[in-house]
């Protein structure tokens, strides 16, 4: 901490940023759901506060860049309600038009249930806003009215090209004396489709907050649930959880956790309606952005788990090499990446992408490389090795089960 006169003449390069017009014409060229095109986008999460290097802002802050002009928030409560929201301040943010996501967080627990409140209020409003819009179009004579309406319907349920559909409408709307338009502008916030998450950590997702996450994925309602997979409770100190991987000191774990980390990924897939993915970052941006795009593009529930390196993991490295991690994890084979896609319209069959390579790493190595496996090795050399040959066997058996679905 030091003085803020200290760096005053900064202040002149960060409001010459804040001064640059967001390159629309870069985002098309590039297409918005791309590294490059994604990443001219405003990213509508700044300044978080969370720890140096922390894995799971990165994903929230793409996520904002894709869809946060039109998104709703839902958080569990832990890290990310932490430095998404510690009143009276938020990292979230709007863009040159006041658009920005809609962020709100309940409790720990009930962060799945909360979201699909959040979703289901929507769509009640929106239904309403749809009836009426079908008795503007079929009643008016105002020829440009009557075209905007029939856009609006028929983008209806695509978030993208219903965004700018609404706002065709509502500048008609707003030249039509009529008490059905007045009716509609009323609700005018609502007339977007939005694009509907809930955030939230491996404690959550795993352990405490699992019969609202698996009640939402049954409903086969259309929204999107994204997990930071940070495989410990963050927020409250280190304490192993159902995502700790096999071998791992944490609280409540202190020799070495000795059963294999739950397989949440396999649990949702076997809905066969609802789509998902896991990702990691550093290690392929492509499949990260697409995986994210594919996601919220689905009219269903999906699900993403997206490892996300933590600072209770001790990184010998250093936190700056977060994204690096990452890469060395798909590396080794200790994480593996891919997307499920439940069959949908002309498709016939649900499509698997095994989105890892073959394996061509040091497994041990990238376990030495974290303070949370190699602190077993100093203490008990002994069970660290026996617990790290059957945590190579088991991800080595997944990677076989992913690969043979990938058949």
């Amino acid at each position: 901490m030091e003085p803020t006169e200290k760096h005053t003449d900064m202040q002149k390069y960060f409001e010459y940023g804040r001064s640059l017009p967001e390159k629309e014409d870069l985002v098309e060229a590039f297409g918005p759901a791309s590294v490059k095109g994604s990443q001219f986008k405003q990213p509508l999460l700044e300044f978080h506060g969370a720890c140096a290097g922390c894995g799971e802002t990165a994903y929230a802050k793409l996520a904002t860049q894709l869809f946060g002009d039109r998104m709703y928030i839902a958080n569990a409560t832990g890290c990310s309600s932490i430095w998404g929201n510690s009143s009276p301040a938020t990292p979230y943010t709007v863009n040159a038009k006041g658009r920005g996501p809609a962020w709100s967080n309940s409790l720990f627990e009930d962060a799945a249930e909360f979201g699909y409140g959040m979703l289901l209020s929507e769509e009640s409003i929106r239904a309403n806003l749809k009836r009426k819009v079908t008795e503007l179009a079929s009643n008016t004579k105002v020829e440009m009215i009557k075209d905007a309406a029939d856009v609006w319907l028929s983008t209806y349920a695509n978030g993208r090209e219903n965004q700018k559909a609404s706002e065709e409408l509502i500048g008609r709307l707003m030249e039509c004396d009529c008490a059905l338009s007045s009716e509609i502008l009323e609700k005018k916030a609502f007339l977007s489709k939005k694009s509907k998450w809930i955030f939230g950590g491996d404690g959550w997702a795993y352990d405490i907050g699992f019969g609202g996450l698996d009640h939402v994925l049954a409903s086969g309602r259309d929204i999107n649930i994204l997990v930071f997979d940070t495989e410990v409770y963050s927020n409250t100190g280190g304490q192993a959880s159902k995502s700790t991987p096999l071998g791992a000191v944490a609280q409540f774990a202190a020799g070495g956790k000795d059963i294999r980390k739950k397989d949440l990924a396999a649990m949702a897939m076997s809905y066969g309606y609802v789509f998902v993915a896991q990702v990691a970052m550093g290690a392929d941006y492509n499949q990260c952005v697409r995986a994210f795009t594919e996601a919220e593009a689905y009219p269903g529930p999906s699900i993403i788990l997206a490892y996300a390196p933590c600072i209770n993991q001790g990184l010998k490295s250093g936190m700056q090499m977060a994204q690096e991690e990452e890469k060395l994890a798909v590396k080794a084979g200790y994480f593996h990446l891919f997307r499920y896609q439940p069959a949908i319209g002309e498709q016939k069959q649900a499509t698997f992408h095994l989105d890892s390579r073959e394996p061509d790493g040091d497994f041990f190595g990238f376990l030495n490389g974290e303070v949370r496996f190699n602190a077993l090795t100093r203490s008990n050399p002994t069970r660290a090795r026996e617990l790290f040959e059957r945590a190579k066997e088991d991800a080595k058996e997944r990677y076989e089960k992913l690969k043979k679905m990938a058949r």
